[in-house]
């Protein structure tokens, strides 16, 4: 799945757009309406910053590409809407982790 956005994050910020699941949880033969469930906390990168300057000027490069898919807290980044999509824009070390072999 490639997404094609013309926003590239600043420093050491990403891009994300949420990946569901698909999977539908049922509990006691109740189906949880989509409002009620819990948002996925993985995504796929869709573009990267320049990566974080330090205070010595020294400049860290990202260790995330567009293209990962990757898994994230709760709570992570900002949610905002580019050309009708919902995306989040979060700092790297928000990013828990790269999902490998998906």
């Amino acid at each position: 799945m490639s997404i094609k956005v013309n926003l590239t994050p600043l420093g050491d910020r990403v891009l994300v757009k949420r990946i569901d699941s698909g999977e539908e949880e049922v509990r006691g033969g109740i189906v949880i309406p989509d409002t009620a469930k819990e948002k996925p906390q993985e995504g796929e990168v869709v573009a990267v910053g320049e990566g974080k300057v330090l205070d010595s000027g020294q400049k860290v490069e990202m260790s995330v590409k567009a293209g990962d898919r990757i898994l994230f807290g709760k709570y992570s980044g900002t949610e905002v809407k580019l050309d009708g999509e919902e995306y989040l824009i979060m700092r790297e070390e928000e990013v828990l982790g790269v999902l490998q072999g998906k």
